[in-house]
């Protein structure tokens, strides 16, 4: 038997004192377990960093911003799982788990196997499934904007993006450079698909980005109301858009660089961390042992 520990985001929009107790005893089938509560913001990342030395098994109970804490904190290959309590919970989708938190912490304390996966970095920085540069990123800022302390679901992504793009009118000229490449006016770097979800639907923006690879990249070159039509038939329903010449793809690098014109919005696994002119993504090839 494994000995554990849970860190819990209480502020999560899935966690609450029921959810917690059933999961925190689903896991304890599994053995020995403590638990700690993390009480600011950047602080799972300590925790788990301090975890690393004395536990089989870690185990994150938050949402996608809590995940992209822990995993900045890991050191080493303690296997790591992830427990949904957010309102996207695009990791814990995105390898196979189970969408219910307590479903979930019942597969991950019986779970005899593992997975070693890759993760992105963006300027230093760890993320688990995806980074964006721009109109992505400003989304992101627009939805944290109208956020009464919980966070909101992937419907008030859609109606983001569909409020920014009715206010450029369906236009965005190219306003960064990725090197090597040419220019683009905004840009996506995944290392699995799908890496994002229109409601329950998912999105094949990178689709043959894999957990197991380097990073994929895609940025429409400019951006046009007809792009705009084939790109949401082509991600949503047949993905054609990484073959078409509107489009900048990379498949599997580990390096991307990205020059903006002006410092513009990033994000990172749904998480806004300010403004940059100058982004260098790069996997991180085999870093995460995961608990799957």
């Amino acid at each position: 038997m494994r000995r554990a520990v849970l860190i819990v985001n209480p502020r999560a929009s899935g966690v609450t004192p029921a959810r917690l107790a059933a999961v925190r005893a689903e896991l304890a089938a599994g053995g020995p377990l403590d638990e700690l509560v993390t009480e600011r913001a950047g602080q799972a990342s300590e925790l788990v960093a301090q975890a690393c030395g004395d536990y089989d098994a870690i185990y994150v109970f938050a949402g996608d911003g809590g995940f992209n804490e822990a995993v900045n904190g890991m050191r080493g290959q303690v296997p790591i799982g992830f427990v949904p309590g957010g309102a996207s919970n695009v990791l814990p989708r995105a390898l196979g788990l189970p969408g219910d938190a307590v479903a979930a912490a019942r597969r991950l304390a019986r779970a005899d196997r593992t997975r070693r996966i890759s993760l992105g970095v963006a300027n230093g920085r760890r993320f688990t499934f995806a980074a964006g540069v721009g109109l992505d990123a400003e989304i992101v800022r627009a939805v944290n904007r109208r956020r009464d302390g919980r966070r909101p679901g992937d419907l008030a992504f859609v109606w983001e993006l569909v409020k920014l793009v009715a206010a450029c009118r369906g236009r965005l000229e190219p306003s960064l450079e990725i090197e090597g490449h040419g220019r683009a006016a905004f840009a996506v770097v995944a290392n699995c698909d799908p890496w994002t979800y229109a409601g329950p639907f998912p999105v094949h923006a990178t689709p043959l980005a894999r957990f197991e690879l380097g990073l994929d990249l895609i940025a429409p070159r400019r951006v046009t109301p007809s792009v705009l039509v084939q790109t949401g038939w082509s991600v949503l329903v047949r993905p054609a858009h990484i073959r078409s010449p509107a489009f900048v793809h990379l498949h599997d690098a580990d390096r991307i660089a990205v020059r903006c014109d002006a410092p513009t919005p990033l994000e990172l696994d749904g998480e806004d961390v300010g403004d940059a002119d100058r982004i260098l993504f790069e996997a991180e090839r085999e870093a995460l042992t995961v608990l799957v």
